[in-house]
């Protein structure tokens, strides 16, 4: 009876395997894209942030739908889901949870707040304070909260997708370096397309976010995140990650360039992005298009330059157009694949 064995963890993935796994993720998008119309590059992007386990900002002016989009990637998902509103009377308690004293078994028990869950939407998370923000960051680095000195683990898998308006400013607080880097990306949406933005208008979208079934769990999730380990990556994108990382740094226009976390979230999600592209390499264009997503919101921008108008994505343009690529073909895979 023949049996089939699963490959090693290590082994190079196939060409088959790959594309396998693209018409799972196909199939993923395009239950979130009925729910958010025109918008294919941005929820693939924040499918594929996702599936690598890492947390979303979606950043935009109100009404672009990144709420719509945040609740229809927790649909996508086969877990728990729970949405946060952030006002700035919030307090970390608020989304940690508390321990009380049961007063019919005369002891403190934990009390679970809403990020006990494997999606967290945290809506408008830049109007709380600070001190709450801050409650995130344990969270969303170790997947667990303290309380009063216990550690409590969240489930797995676990997701935060924040939204903000980077434009209102009264009543906002500015999210610091230390939780921007927790984010693996930050994505834009934009205003849809005139062709969307009509049907949207003529109420020809029926599919809402609630309507959506899950299309994928947490062992498909698994999955996918081990496929991607085995997705094939040449030391020359390594090389390009770290001379990109390194001109951060040295740049004039910036304080502070991409750290070593950040040249890791780009590995890690450049093989997704190969993998559900249906790819068993990563390629150049994978590290240059996830460039602004995964790093530009890293960047801390020098005092002369924040007055001169720059942003970290002008700077972060400059530096990818000053600093050679591999060539194509130097990434693929190796030979006997």
């Amino acid at each position: 009876m023949n049996t089939h064995v699963s490959p090693p963890s290590d082994a190079p993935l196939s060409s088959d395997d790959a594309v396998i796994r693209a018409d799972e993720f196909d199939g993923i998008a395009a239950s979130v894209e009925a729910a958010v119309l025109g918008k294919s590059d941005v929820v693939r992007l924040a499918l594929v942030a996702m599936l690598t386990q890492g947390h979303i900002l979606l950043e935009d002016v109100p009404g672009t739908g990144k709420t719509t989009l945040a609740r229809a990637i927790a649909a996508s998902a086969n877990g728990d889901w729970r949405r946060i509103q952030f006002t700035p009377d919030l307090l970390p308690s608020d989304i940690s949870g508390v321990t009380i004293f049961n007063q019919g078994t005369r002891e403190f028990e934990f009390r679970p707040g809403p990020v006990f869950a494997n999606v967290v939407i945290a809506d408008e998370i830049n109007r709380a304070s600070p001190k709450t923000q801050s409650a995130l960051l344990e969270v969303m680095e170790e997947r667990a909260v303290t309380v009063d000195g216990v550690q409590h683990g969240v489930p797995s898998p676990f997701l935060v997708v924040a939204t903000q308006n980077p434009v209102e400013m009264s009543g906002t607080y500015r999210l610091p370096e230390a939780q921007l880097d927790r984010f693996l990306v930050r994505l834009t949406l934009g205003y849809a397309d005139p062709a969307s933005e009509l049907a949207i208008i003529r109420g020809d979208r029926l599919v809402t976010p609630e309507d959506l079934k899950p299309t994928v769990d947490a062992e498909r999730m698994a999955t996918m995140r081990g496929d991607a380990r085995r997705v094939f990556v040449h030391d020359s994108i390594y090389e390009y990650v770290l001379r990109v990382a390194h001109a951060t740094r040295d740049h004039r226009e910036l304080s502070v360039g991409l750290s070593t976390r950040s040249t890791v979230a780009m590995a890690r999600t450049a093989r997704m992005l190969a993998l559900v592209s249906g790819r068993p390499f990563v390629e150049p264009e994978d590290v240059k298009l996830l460039a602004q997503p995964v790093w530009a919101h890293r960047l801390v921008l020098s005092p002369e330059a924040s007055v001169g108008g720059r942003t970290g994505a002008d700077v972060l343009d400059g530096i990818l157009r000053e600093t050679p690529a591999p060539s194509p073909g130097a990434s693929g895979a190796p030979a006997g694949r």
